[in-house]
Formats: structure tokens, C-alpha cells, sequence
């Protein structure tokens, strides 16, 4: 499984985090070590605690993401965090672990406190990323699951892997961020020049233009501004060594103006109509899987309900093996006592395991149906951004011919212009 870990303060926000709402499922599975059981207080101890440090970052934050399409126990998320405590030196420090769902996704945090509290100082963890990353291998290895290419080759990582502001920004534009980091790569790639970059952005509707503070940037035709060097992928230098200055080129308010006037009437109904019925389209799938979300909760509490119940009733007949005043005497004189509590205690623990293999299996089901709407709503996005791509080349085809339309007018312009005042010829011969 992915693996990512940091050192961190800033409890209360993280908290706050791995409750929030928009998870489908969210399960608070274990609070260890802790005075208190909810996560906003267990998380506060370590704080105060830290105060007696000189620590700042008292929390070591970890996800653990297996593949979307692997079932994994919640016994093996358990026996992850355990050897992953073991490695990094934080064994038998106070943590929490919480399981997320969404998009048919299961996942896990766990939070440990840095803070040794009987030593009071902090517990170093050197090369932390690099023990994450073994630890992480060898779970693919262990459990037979396809090797991230990042894991086979480092050179074989995603190029067009995107940080959480580049997502955000994408977001705002309903583009796909993938989408605009290939655009944005392929356009430098096949570019020499200003000229030919910007023609090549255009194919897709963007601008190249002149930021505030950013040097060149590419703007789209909603006016969202992407800044070159961070989406193309390059450094600010390499960017002014091909492209030279930028002083040439529009201002970011300057390409929206263009943008304005090249897009006709036409155009902006289209990509309004276009907005309002991806957003109608998935407004229906998004009730969907709120339904779901309800559903599959009712279930796991009828299931929590009927394990409580069972295990009453379970628990009540082992008590009702023990024979009371003089047998109960006798039976402890011949150990008969103690060979009922070790069958009581084998029973209790395989009822135990029992228990959690089938709130496993519930688990396993529901994400298989919630994987089901996840691949509507995949394919639903991949037509969407077909749609989106559609539109970008109507612009860019409008960008070309606004340019071929000036270009014309330039030359009737040209044409019909006197060349000199023929009498004023006649005259000075």
C-alpha cells in the first residue's frame, strides 16, 4: 500500500481533518495510550505534553492507500501500523486510527504521538520517507499486488503528477488537472519560440501572457491564469532562455479582453449549456451515492446491533457452564474450573475473529457496489472531459479565426488606402 507520513503540529486541525463529513465512512477504530477517546482531546494531551519539550511538531501523521481494487482486512491495516510503529522507533506510543471511505476507496489514518512522556523529550525518526517507501514495497510484495511503476523504476513515475494547489486550481476551471499539465507539457515540448508556443496553447484555448509576478503564463478562455514553469514542468530559467522576454506579450487582463472579444455569443451560450448539464448530470449520480452512503451505515449499525446481541447471548452461556456453591467447589479442586475458562476464553476469541471477519465481508460487499457507481461516475467524468475538449478546440478554432478575420481587414484596410494624391504627382513634375 502507498504509504505517506509527516511530522506535524496542529492536532486540533488534524482532527478536524479525519472527521470531516466528506468522507462517506468515517471509523474511529482505536485511540491507544490516551487519557481520552475522542481524537480532539487524545490529540490535546500530546500537545500539552510537548509543552514540556522543546518539540514543535509533537503528531507523526501516516496514510496507508491500498490498491482501489484489492480487498484488505482491517487485521492487515492493524498489522501494517504495527510494523511500521516498530521500524520508525514508536513502539508503544500513544496512537489513532481512522478508516476512511469514498469513491468505493478504503483507507486508513493513524496518528502517533512523538513525545517519549516518560523521558519528555521527542523521538527522532531519520529517514522516515525511506522506511515508508521498504515498508511500503514490501507490502505490494507480500500480498501479490502490481507494483506501482514508481516502485519498479523511478524513472517511470507519472510525469504529470500534480501537487494539491495545481488540483484546486483545476477544480475551480472543471478541467481535469491531468488534462491541462499534458496540454501545457506538449505545448512546450513541440514549441521552440514565443510564437509557436502560444499558437500551440491556442489549438486547446489558451493564451501565453505576461504574469504579475510569474513571468509567462498560459490563460484560458474562463480566465483561470496557470503559471508556465510549474505546469509545463520546467524551471523559470529554461523558460526565459527559450521564450526571452515576456514584455511583448499580453497582460493576464489583456488576454482575457482578447478572449472576450473572439468568442462569439454563440460560444459563451454553448459553454454555459455545457456547464449546466455536466452539473445536472452528475447532481444525479451524486444523490446516488448519498443514498448509498445512508444505506450501507444502516447496515453496519443492524450488523453492530446483532454482534452486541449475540455476543450477550454468547457471553451468558459461557457463564452457565460454571456450576455454583459445592460443585463450583469441587470443580475447582479438580480443575474441571479451569478447563471450562480456557474453552470460554478459545470460544470468546474465535467469536471475536468471527465478529470481524464478518463486518469485513459487509465491508468488502459494500465497496464492491460502491466501486460499481464509482465507475459510472468515471466513465460519466471521461464523456464530461471529452465534452470540455470539444469545447476548448470550438475556441481554439474561433482564436484562429478572429486572427484570420483581422488579418483580412488589415489587408482591405491596405487596399483601399491612397498611395499618394495624384494631382499633388502632377503638379510637382
Amino acid at each position: 500500500m502507498i504509504l505517506k507520513g509527516s511530522q506535524r503540529s496542529g492536532g486540533q486541525q488534524l482532527a478536524a481533518h479525519l472527521l470531516k463529513a466528506e468522507n462517506e465512512h468515517v471509523t474511529v477504530h482505536e485511540v491507544r495510550g490516551f487519557l481520552s477517546e475522542d481524537l480532539h482531546s487524545a490529540f490535546h494531551e500530546i500537545k500539552a505534553v510537548s509543552q514540556a519539550t522543546n518539540c514543535k511538531q509533537y503528531l507523526f501523521s501516516l496514510s496507508m492507500n491500498p490498491p482501489q481494487t484489492e480487498q484488505v482486512t482491517t487485521e492487515d491495516f492493524i498489522k501494517a501500523a504495527d510494523e511500521i510503529e516498530q521500524k520508525l522507533g514508536l513502539t508503544d506510543q500513544p496512537r489513532a486510527i481512522v478508516f476512511h471511505e469514498k469513491e468505493g476507496r478504503r483507507h486508513a489514518h493513524v496518528v502517533w504521538s512523538r513525545i517519549d512522556a516518560e523521558n519528555l523529550k521527542a523521538i527522532n525518526l531519520p529517514f522516515y520517507k525511506n522506511k515508508l517507501n521498504e515498508i511500503a514495497k514490501e507490502q505490494y510484495l507480500e500480498h501479490g499486488w502490481e507494483l506501482p511503476n514508481g516502485f519498479k523504476d523511478p524513472l517511470m513515475k507519472d510525469p504529470l503528477n500534480f501537487n494539491q494547489a495545481e488540483w484546486q486550481q483545476a477544480l475551480r476551471t472543471g478541467r481535469d488537472p491531468r488534462e491541462i499539465k499534458q496540454v501545457i507539457q506538449q505545448a512546450w515540448q513541440y514549441s521552440d519560440d514565443k510564437k509557436s508556443l502560444n499558437a500551440a496553447l491556442e489549438e486547446y484555448g489558451y493564451k501565453l501572457a505576461q504574469g504579475d509576478r510569474r513571468g509567462f503564463v498560459a490563460v484560458d478562455y474562463k480566465g483561470e491564469v496557470y503559471s508556465l514553469p510549474k505546469w509545463a514542468g520546467i524551471k523559470t530559467r529554461e523558460a526565459k532562455a527559450r521564450l526571452g522576454s515576456h514584455d511583448d506579450l499580453p497582460t493576464v487582463s489583456e488576454a482575457k479582453e482578447q478572449f472576450e472579444k473572439s468568442l462569439t455569443p454563440k460560444l459563451k451560450t454553448i459553454a454555459d449549456n455545457l456547464k449546466a448539464e455536466q452539473a445536472n448530470e452528475m447532481e444525479f449520480l451524486n444523490k446516488q451515492k448519498h443514498k448509498m452512503a445512508q444505506l450501507h451505515t444502516h447496515e453496519r449499525n443492524h450488523l453492530e446491533q446483532f454482534h452486541q446481541y449475540r455476543w450477550t447471548e454468547e457471553n451468558q452461556q459461557r457463564q452457565d457452564r460454571y456450576n455454583k456453591g459445592l460443585r463450583g467447589l469441587l470443580d475447582r479442586i479438580t480443575g474441571k474450573h479451569s478447563e471450562i475458562k480456557t474453552q470460554n476464553e478459545l470460544e470468546a476469541w474465535n467469536n471475536l475473529q468471527r465478529d470481524k471477519q464478518e463486518l469485513d465481508s459487509l465491508i468488502f460487499e459494500q465497496l464492491e457496489q460502491r466501486q460499481k457507481l464509482q465507475h459510472q461516475i468515471i466513465e460519466l467524468k471521461k464523456q464530461q472531459l471529452q465534452d470540455r475538449e470539444r469545447l476548448a478546440d470550438d475556441v481554439g478554432k474561433a482564436l484562429k479565426f478572429e486572427k484570420v478575420r483581422e488579418e483580412i481587414r488589415k489587408q482591405f484596410e491596405l487596399t483601399t488606402q491612397p498611395r499618394k494624391n495624384e494631382k499633388e504627382i502632377d503638379f510637382e513634375r
